[in-house]
């Protein structure tokens, strides 16, 4: 079946169910099938949740630091604090994981693009929309000053993720990991279609992919996902000994990441990734408790929309500051109240946006479409279902 093509015949679900079942289809499921690479990792939800706690923790000490009511850390303090937005890096070895089984998947990159759309754009248009309402009405940043021409600029660049490209201001705060995301989405599918079609288009994704790697050097960290997807390494690190392996893995990637160089975080990063794809280790079964699981579920609004929720209280921490209230008692009512607020708000997010309106868009785009994959899924439940009995 080509990968642009629409399944036809009365036959398309049974053989679509079929090819998610049968992993020689593709090397990324030598080591097993898609089906099964469709199965929920609770620790993978897990890891997901923590990467965005730690980006949000290293906001509640920059944003203070940046309205001036951080009080006096110690440099040792700061130097671990700054480690915390490389959680980033983690959302990247996860998606290098997923993406290619979620390829598989859907055979069409159409339907494996629209997918994307689903997943990242309702949340994110939405708050780009309001910053760019509420943004000029505020005095927010960049809009200070600027023309209307200028506006529309800014506003184009962030919605279609190309302010850095472009070399113009950022919307949202957290938003530029997008374009790494949506470029990896636009390499791998254009390099997953063609490896079976043209040799000499493979070479040149290839060669682009590597110089890309070598320019942004962060981008490696696809990599990680990636190699594992194919290889399936998962190390059993069990107990005390094998969870302090973990967080000690997790915290030299970060450490590497932020002041050496992003490559030699890449060891331990595959450790710890190939750690988190064990469900019998330590580190994983922690990832796999209920409050990783909730900040996991709500992550990408979480990482989305902390930055918003944290902006008020930022602007109130500094007027207190300025009316004479200690540093020392206004920056851990930040920390409280920020985190709270946070967490609510991105659990309203997730609720209202990922899930609701998605639901909603998903239903205006037909329902016939869902009638075909619920025959695949349970086509391929079936497949499983034999499995573990045989």
């Amino acid at each position: 079946m080509a990968l642009l093509e629409r399944p036809s015949g009365p036959e398309r679900a049974k053989d679509l169910a079929k090819r998610i079942s049968d992993g020689r289809h593709n090397i990324f499921a030598q080591h097993g099938s898609a089906a099964q690479a469709r199965l929920f990792e609770p620790s993978i939800q897990g890891l997901r949740g923590l990467a965005a706690l730690s980006v949000l923790l290293v906001h509640l000490y920059d944003m203070p630091l940046t309205a001036g009511f951080l009080p006096q850390v110690p440099s040792w303090f700061d130097a671990i604090i700054g480690t915390f937005g490389r959680g980033v890096e983690v959302f990247f070895m996860i998606s290098g994981y997923l993406i290619p089984a979620s390829l598989v998947r859907h055979q069409l990159v159409s339907k494996f693009f629209l997918d994307r759309c689903l997943r990242i754009l309702p949340v994110f248009v939405i708050l780009h929309l309001a910053l760019f309402v509420v943004g000029p009405l505020v005095g927010y940043k960049f809009f200070k000053g600027i023309d209307a021409l200028e506006y529309v600029k800014i506003f184009l660049a962030n919605l279609f993720f190309l302010p850095d490209i472009l070399n113009l201001p950022l919307g949202q705060q957290n938003a530029w990991t997008l374009t790494y995301e949506w470029i990896f989405y636009l390499w791998f599918a254009a390099a997953f279609y063609f490896a079976t079609r043209s040799r000499l288009v493979t070479a040149l994704l290839v060669v682009a992919g590597v110089v890309t790697v070598l320019w942004f050097p962060i981008s490696a960290y696809f990599l990680i996902g990636f190699a594992l997807r194919a290889i399936d390494l998962r190390i059993g690190a069990r107990g005390i000994s094998g969870l302090l392996l973990s967080v000690a893995c997790l915290a030299l990637m970060y450490m590497l990441l932020e002041y050496v160089h992003p490559f030699l975080g890449l060891l331990p990063g595959l450790i710890l990734f190939s750690t988190v794809l064990n469900p019998a280790s330590s580190f994983a079964q922690l990832m796999s408790k209920a409050t990783p699981q909730f900040v996991g579920k709500i992550s990408y609004s979480l990482y989305l929309v902390h930055p918003f929720a944290l902006y008020p209280l930022q602007v109130i921490g500094a007027r207190l500051v300025s009316q004479g209230y200690s540093p020392w008692m206004v920056w851990p009512m930040f920390v409280v109240v920020g985190l709270l607020t946070s967490v609510i708000a991105s659990t309203i997010t997730y609720e209202l946006i990922e899930v609701r309106l998605r639901n909603a868009i998903a239903a205006l785009l037909g329902t016939h479409d869902r009638k075909i994959a619920a025959e695949v899924q349970g086509a391929a439940a079936g497949d499983m279902r034999d499995h573990a009995r045989s």
